[in-house]
């Protein structure tokens, strides 16, 4: 293992300083936003920020169907599937996360909509309309729904200097950007070719299916179910299936662990602790456990001691490997684990692989706090509860009272 000393170890010595208070947070802030000021609970955190937002009506069932005289009054059709739109989060549709869950409410806040929050499908509703018809006619019955699609970002609070020279605490936008989908409750009903409707409505979607142009809508028909036009037949959309080996929206591919990294290291080890207490990182020493908060001691034979290797810096961040000097392994969230909430932290043999690289996210200059985030999956570490022997853990959204946030002392 190389440690020697690199531009990238004068990186991370400035890391141990003495405190320096931070910049507080705008009162009545609902959704953080670039540039707003965070404070250094908030190192250990994440959230979304909504950066574009679209809203269509589209039609998901769709049936046309003839009117006579004599056949008119209440009516009820089984329609036929057009579009299935399914909510998601970058790739993942299964929106159990928290940070899953915080973004479709800050699309549910910007477009000012009531937006489904959790996943579903609208494959999943009933295709059944009923109405009640009181001319006969060629009708089109339907259900559609407004379809809100979009992109996001993620912010991370970090140090960030300003115009006079000093630093405060800020968010700025991290790694995790991707796309969103998803919709409001389904309207339904019936609509003619020469009823008058709202323009962009979802009526009016449904009445440009009925194709008022065609032969079929011109022709008389025998009442019932009319033979659907190009125009209204199903576009067979097929639903994109939830991730199964874990692999998060917008990141790179993990590489395999079969090479051992040669790492260059920093000099100097630290100590990843909880801020105030005795407790701090402790990596195991049985491949199958993980990280826990352990109490250092001359017991601790070095497990409690980090090395920051191959270190990068871009936009204040800093990018590394964390190899531990007591069982020479790095830390990794494991892949079939990457998509978990909660997963635990654990350490591995050293490995070119974004599971095994953390952003450090670091308090203004003279403060040793610090917020950690997983390269591959985007998510904070943090922990459940203050305890002996309590997992590290990663939280998409981070630990929102303050225990994602450790201290990085040198030792």
């Amino acid at each position: 293992m190389a440690t020697t000393a690199t531009a990238a170890a004068g990186a991370v010595t400035a890391l141990g300083l003495a405190a320096a208070p931070a910049a507080a947070a705008p009162p009545g802030t609902t959704a953080a936003r670039p540039g707003d000021a965070c404070t250094a609970a908030d190192l250990g955190t994440r959230h979304p920020y909504i950066k574009t937002t679209e809203v269509s009506p589209t039609i998901t069932h769709f049936k046309g169907w003839y009117v006579t005289e004599g056949t008119t009054g209440q009516q009820t059709v089984s329609t036929d599937t057009t579009t299935v739109i399914a909510v998601s989060v970058g790739l993942n549709d299964t929106i159990e996360t928290s940070f899953a869950v915080e973004a479709l409410s800050n699309v549910k806040a910007t477009v000012g909509l009531d937006v489904k929050l959790e996943y579903t499908s609208t494959s999943e509703e009933s295709n059944s309309v009923t109405w009640n018809l009181t001319q006969p006619g060629y009708y089109g019955f339907y259900k559609g729904t407004k379809k809100v699609t979009g992109t996001y970002g993620s912010l991370n609070c970090n140090r960030a200097q300003q115009d006079d020279g000093s630093w405060a605490l800020k968010w700025t936008e991290g790694p995790g950007s991707g796309s969103f989908t998803t919709f409001t409750t389904l309207e339904e009903g019936a609509v003619r070719c020469q009823d008058s409707v709202p323009a962009d409505s979802i009526m009016a979607k449904a009445q440009a299916l009925l194709d008022c142009r065609s032969a079929a809508a011109k022709a008389d028909h025998p009442a019932g179910a009319v033979a659907p036009t190009a125009q209204q037949k199903p576009d067979r959309p097929a639903l994109h299936p939830a991730p199964t080996a874990g692999t998060p929206a917008e990141q790179p591919p993990a590489t395999g662990h079969s090479t051992r990294a040669a790492l260059d290291c920093s000099t100097e080890a630290y100590k990843i602790a909880v801020p105030g207490k005795p407790l701090s990182w402790g990596a195991p020493l049985l491949a199958d456990d993980g990280v826990r908060l352990r109490p250092s001691s001359i017991f601790s034979a070095h497990l409690d001691n980090w090395r920051l290797c191959n270190v990068t810096e871009q936009d204040g961040v800093l990018e590394a490997s964390l190899w531990n000097w007591g069982n020479g392994g790095c830390a990794t969230i494991a892949e079939q684990n990457a998509s978990t909430e909660r997963a635990v932290l654990m350490t591995v043999p050293c490995a070119e692989d974004d599971l095994q690289r953390f952003y450090v996210y670091r308090d203004v200059p003279g403060s040793s706090k610090i917020g950690v985030q997983n390269k591959y999956t985007g998510s904070m570490m943090g922990y459940d509860r203050y305890a002996d022997g309590e997992f590290i853990r990663q939280y998409s959204s981070g630990r929102q009272d303050g225990t994602g946030t450790f201290d990085l002392t040198a030792v």
